[in-house]
């Protein structure tokens, strides 16, 4: 069957190929990670974002296995799980290498040198938005806001934090990823792949050293310390 888009493009739609299901052992292992995944909530279907997280940690991206293995367990369809998994960025439909690299090209870290930082990387890497280098170690995109403005501007790998890069650190962190060195981010405990971080994601135990010292930094509190010195000159109330 075909179709064609606004645009004109002509796409192909296959509606009797199903995807191939996971092997026996590794089903079996998935069935017992969803069970305890699904019990923590009252209703199964609420169990979708961290199985969604369960599947993309087993094969490195949502596929139209992991699609089917959600719809199954939680008793949706694939169109409803389809249609949450192309929503929200975080989950991928594309295979991704070990290490995700995000650079916010939002207004205010693009401004003071996300731009700059994502071309460089494009060019070293030889790669573009949402591709994966020929080793399979590094996908690079371009992201929407970090929520880490006061550190702009930000990278993200594996969703863990960067910050203050330019387009020299942020080519040296891919660099010393690619050689497998350990790579700590400005926040928290080093890196860990793609694959561990979609695991930690569904809800299981991130038991790396250091992975909850993630505290707000000066930049950070700033305001707050603002405000409480004019209370203190004003006499105003904290």
């Amino acid at each position: 069957m075909t179709t064609e888009n606004p645009a004109g493009t002509v796409i192909l739609l296959n509606l009797t190929t199903r995807p191939e299901p996971y092997p026996p052992h590794v089903r079996q292992r998935l069935e017992l990670d969803a069970k305890e995944v699904i019990a923590r909530y009252p209703h199964p279907r609420s169990a979708l974002l961290p199985l969604l997280h369960l599947v993309q940690a087993e094969e490195g991206c949502v596929t139209g296995t992991g699609i089917d293995f959600c719809a199954e367990h939680l008793g949706l369809t694939g169109a409803e799980v389809t249609a949450v998994a192309t929503f929200y960025s975080m989950y991928r439909r594309t295979p991704t290498g070990d290490y995700h690299v995000g650079v916010c090209t939002n207004t205010l870290c693009a401004v003071l040198g996300g731009d700059a930082i994502y071309d460089a990387l494009q060019q070293h890497l030889g790669i573009g938005h949402g591709q994966t280098t020929d080793d399979g170690a590094i996908t690079l995109e371009h992201v929407e806001c970090n929520a880490a403005c006061d550190y702009a501007p930000v990278m993200m790998v594996n969703w863990e934090f960067f910050d203050n890069q330019t387009p020299e650190t942020a080519v040296a962190i891919t660099d010393a990823l690619r050689a497998g060195h350990q790579v700590r981010p400005t926040r928290g405990a080093p890196l860990c792949t793609f694959r561990e971080t979609a695991r930690i994601l569904a809800g299981f135990p991130d038991e790396r050293p250091g992975a909850l010292d993630g505290a707000p930094g000066p930049a950070t509190l700033a305001g707050l310390h603002a405000a409480d010195d004019t209370d203190d000159s004003t006499g105003g109330l904290r």
